[in-house]
């Protein structure tokens, strides 16, 4: 990394690290106020209405525990994927339900993604049980989804102790080199101060937030899916969201390229505003298509519970349906403990819609068997993007 690639500018630049050999990159505090043209406010309230909307439908749901699976789902794929992890949502559907046969490779690949969620469900029972947003909850979050993974060994829930970078061999030759420790310990603590404070708008308040952790990156692996796990803990911390709806990294997958050009620009040139405008892009983007999917999943679920009911199903097979929303790769004795009914009880329910044509078993198996719903599925998770494997 050289110092003249990340020439001074307001928001910091590269400069020799004593005794190193090499340059990194030293970040100045956040801003507390920026300045606003017409586009700009003119994408924030796009964003702002599109994200109070979501907030306002998730708000409706009827069974919001049943119906929030999906979006953190989506998220822990997407957000690892951005990583390079080739697992996908019914590779993470099959892992749950405990088939783990056929997985091969993939096997880790999926134990990653689930300690996202993991780690997302632990900082959210955090906050809600009134614990701050601060840098001990993300060394919290850090250490859950790293433990038993790949990248175990870089210290889970810890501070990095020594200098890390992006590409190349060293720092030396590095695209991007971190602040050093004790540069990195002045911008954590600048930016756990700036987590709290309110002088900005929330969304442009996240994009920097979001933008600064990055930059910082204090952690010595995980750091992009930590930085991207913030934002809806933030959007939860501020009563923006009820659930964690909002799945901003199926935006950033699907510009990938784009999402760290930009990190990367900001860097090099100080100016905000392009990463400000991607952002709140990405909100409205994803927002209105979390909208649409909630109100669409909510007809469904509604509709195959009538038609259940109509045909005076017994409610282990009613509440079996409305169970696929959330898991839609189920078995008997998985069933049997969500209900809590008996085995024969679960196996009756499953019997009937296999029957009906909402599942289908899939192994071939006497014992031990798995069913999917391919309906429900697709109802749930088809309206993203293929991504690019």
């Amino acid at each position: 990394m050289r110092a003249e690639d990340f020439p001074p500018t307001p928001r910091g630049g590269a400069r020799p690290v004593p005794g190193g050999g090499y340059c990194a990159y030293y970040p100045e505090p956040l801003p507390r106020s920026i300045d606003y043209s017409n586009e700009l406010v003119r994408h924030l309230d796009d964003a702002t209405g599109a994200l109070h909307r979501l907030g306002g439908v998730g708000r409706l749901l009827p069974n919001p525990n049943l119906l929030i699976a999906p979006y953190v789902r989506l998220e822990a794929v997407l957000s690892s994927r951005i990583e390079g992890t080739q697992s996908d949502v019914a590779d993470l559907l099959r892992f749950e339900a405990g088939d783990e046969e056929g997985l091969g490779e993939l096997r880790d690949d999926v134990r990653e993604v689930r300690n996202y969620i993991s780690a997302l469900d632990h900082g959210i029972a955090r906050l809600r049980g009134g614990f701050p947003l601060s840098l001990r909850l993300l060394r919290e979050a850090h250490e859950r989804l790293m433990t038993g993974v790949r990248g175990e060994r870089a210290t889970p829930g810890e501070f990095r102790r020594s200098q890390n970078w992006i590409g190349g061999s060293s720092p030396s030759d590095a695209a991007f080199v971190p602040p050093p420790v004790p540069a990195m310990s002045d911008a954590l603590d600048d930016l756990e101060r700036f987590l709290h404070d309110r002088s900005l708008p929330l969304l442009i308040h996240l994009a920097l937030a979001h933008y600064q952790f990055e930059v910082i990156h204090p952690f010595l692996d995980g750091n992009g899916r930590l930085g991207r796990l913030l934002i809806p803990l933030v959007l939860i911390e501020r009563g923006v969201l009820p659930q964690p709806l909002l799945y901003l990294s199926a935006f950033f997958e699907r510009n990938r390229s784009h999402y760290y050009d930009l990190l990367m620009a900001t860097s090099r040139t100080g100016d905000l505003v392009p990463w400000i405008r991607f952002f709140l892009g990405g909100v409205t983007e994803q927002a209105n298509d979390a909208e649409e999917r909630t109100v669409r999943l909510v007809e469904l679920q509604s509709a195959i519970r009538r038609q259940l009911l109509d045909e005076r199903a017994p409610m282990s097979a009613v509440r079996t349906a409305e169970l696929l929303f959330s898991t839609p790769y189920i078995s008997a004795s998985s069933l049997a403990k969500d209900l809590d009914v008996t085995f024969p009880t679960a196996q009756s329910a499953i019997d009937l819609l296999v029957g009906r044509g909402n599942l289908v078993e899939t192994t071939g198996r006497k014992r031990n068997r798995f069913y999917f719903s391919q309906g429900i599925f697709d109802a749930v998770y088809g309206v993203v993007p293929a991504a690019q494997k």
